[in-house]
């Protein structure tokens, strides 16, 4: 199809992830780590405009060139998964055009939430449409798991079980609703140097990728909790096997995970790499409350909730 019989533009909406569990192995030659986790996506939103062009390009809105981990430090050439998903679909699918993708993001940058990953999973979408190229959702996935771990569930959404890199997903049974209160930090960690730190850490402490709590298995009372709704449950069985390492790099989140749970939320964990501190809270109100002081603490929080859709476009 040429641009001159696509639609004008095209938007898609992508929501970021929490980590509700994230067990990490050993590092592989490779580079990459297997990972058991539970990705839950909450209603904290990527959204993308896709726009027909003859070259690839992109833009941020609202980038305020603050230079405090918000979207002016987001790349806007081919480091970004969005200007990389939206190339490898041409490249996949023989289109010979371009595209504009404008990213508003709301995905705290460099936060542990995915905020990348779903602008990916947004350009993927957006762009078989814009150029009605007509791809199936499991050839979707397929170009969305050579982009990230996380790009996959950004497309999907809902809450999954998520093993090998984290883009062998599996649906997850999740009753109701979940209520989090999120917290954000100025300055972002990055992934790969968590990851690092990880590694380090288990090297002097001589602990085993394998030793418990680091089976590659996701716990039965994760996936139980998830069943039955109970946000009780659930928040007795969260782990994340990063945190430590975000601890380590920002002993300060230690502090925000205590405010949280005196504030009245059920559990705190580090969202994923980190920074963002997910708490759970037993229901909206809790959360309201505890997202009120919280901010009266002069924190950043945010109240969401989930499991909702992945990647859809927007009418």
């Amino acid at each position: 199809m040429s641009i001159a019989q696509s639609p004008a533009s095209v938007h898609v909406r992508a929501p970021g992830k929490i980590n509700v569990y994230l067990g990490v192995g050993g590092r592989h030659e490779d580079g990459y780590h297997a990972l058991a986790t539970v990705f839950q996506a909450v209603s904290l939103y990527e959204d993308v405009i896709a726009t027909a062009a003859d070259d690839f390009s992109l833009s941020i809105a609202g980038s305020s060139g603050a230079g405090d981990g918000g979207p002016s430090d987001v790349p806007v050439d081919d480091r970004n998964l969005a200007m990389r998903a939206a190339k490898l679909l041409a490249g996949a699918t023989g289109f010979a055009g371009g595209v504009h993708l404008e990213l508003r993001k709301s995905v705290p940058v460099a936060g542990g939430m995915g905020g990348g990953s779903a602008d990916a999973a947004a350009a993927l979408v957006a762009c078989d449409a814009l150029w009605g190229t007509g791809l199936s959702t499991q050839r979707l996935h397929e170009l969305a798991a050579r982009l990230g771990a996380d790009v996959p569930f950004a497309l999907h959404g809902g809450t999954a079980v998520g093993t090998g890199r984290g883009d062998h997903l599996n649906p997850a049974l999740a009753r109701g609703r979940f209520d989090w209160v999120l917290v954000t930090s100025e300055h972002g960690l990055s992934t790969p140097e968590v990851y690092a730190r990880l590694d380090s850490h288990r090297a002097e402490s001589g602990a085993l990728a394998d030793d418990p709590p680091l089976s590659l298995d996701v716990p039965i009372p994760v996936l139980q909790a998830l069943r039955s709704g109970d946000p009780h449950s659930l928040a007795a069985s969260m782990f994340n096997d990063l945190e430590v390492s975000a601890l380590l790099q920002c002993p300060a989140l230690d502090d925000i995970i205590s405010e949280g749970l005196r504030a009245g939320a059920l559990s705190g964990i580090v969202s994923g790499s980190g920074p963002t501190i997910a708490f759970l809270c037993e229901n909206p109100e809790s959360a309201q409350y505890v997202q009120t002081q919280l901010q009266d603490a002069g924190r950043s929080a945010l109240h969401v909730h989930g499991p909702v859709p992945g990647a859809r476009i927007m009418s």
